[in-house]
């Protein structure tokens, strides 16, 4: 069940690191949580949040690993691959 447009979701959510030279890190949303996607290769735009640090990005849908939401290095502090954050969503624009 999608998070409707109007609505925020929060939860937990495992980082995992993508694997390859200068990979990405991600937390993968949870399905009922996943909003739905609104643009081209299954991409919706959000406000996130992790663990208190705010942006604006976008969702990803991936065949593989879900609903991932991709986040800076410089916003994981001393966090990494396995480790639990807290994420707040909201629709963007």
């Amino acid at each position: 069940m999608a998070v409707p447009r109007s609505r925020f979701a929060a939860f937990r959510a495992r980082l995992w690191r993508y694997p390859a030279p200068g990979g990405w890190t991600f937390a993968r949303i949870p399905e009922k949580h996943a909003p739905p996607a609104t643009h081209a290769w299954g991409r919706t735009p959000v406000h996130a949040t992790v663990d208190g640090k705010a942006w604006a990005t976008s969702v990803w849908r991936d065949r593989k690993e879900g609903t991932l939401l991709p986040v800076p290095k410089r916003l994981l502090g001393d966090k990494g691959e396995g480790d639990f954050v807290r994420v707040v969503l909201r629709p963007r624009g």
